[in-house]
């Protein structure tokens, strides 16, 4: 009982009414999209920041891991696929609605729908998986900069 008493009064609050018009603004009237056309990143830049209210929802009033590594993962795509040059990643940018997937899965969580927690368990895998890769690429970038450098200073100055 304590339990759905928790979770009306999750619907019923001022972060999750702001969710539901951040999702309606950016994505049913494009300005996600629109936000992306401004050049040097930007607006994508810009349309991330307001994705963060998903994750601060996620992450501290549902207090739930898998679903804010799965809602990073549709802010991570949607930047990155906003990114793309020639103006073909801000087409994509119309129609990639992350903001409306990251409610879609803020309301599978909050209504135990075991297909969308199976897809939110399923991305908070990929993520942290693609996360692990990116710390060991970074930590090898930083190897082989030293090596390079030990390399070159050694050529330098014998």
């Amino acid at each position: 009982m304590e339990r759905r008493y928790r979770k009306d009064k999750l619907r019923n609050s001022r972060t999750y009414m702001l969710l539901h018009g951040i999702a309606t603004y950016m994505d049913r009237y494009y300005l996600d999209g629109i936000l992306g056309l401004i050049p040097g990143g930007i607006g994508d830049i810009i349309s991330g920041l307001f994705s963060l209210t998903y994750v601060y929802f996620a992450m501290f009033r549902l207090k739930s891991i898998p679903l804010t590594m799965a809602i990073l993962n549709n802010i991570m795509r949607d930047i990155i696929l906003g990114l793309i040059p020639f103006y073909v990643g801000d087409a994509v940018d119309f129609f990639h609605n992350s903001n409306s997937r990251n409610l879609y899965l803020i309301d599978g969580y909050l209504n135990n729908d075991e297909p969308i927690i199976n897809e939110i368990n399923r991305k908070a895998t990929m993520s942290t998986i693609i996360a692990i890769m990116l710390v060991i690429l970074i930590f090898a970038m930083l190897s082989l900069l030293g090596w390079i450098a030990k390399e070159i200073g050694s050529l330098l100055f014998i």
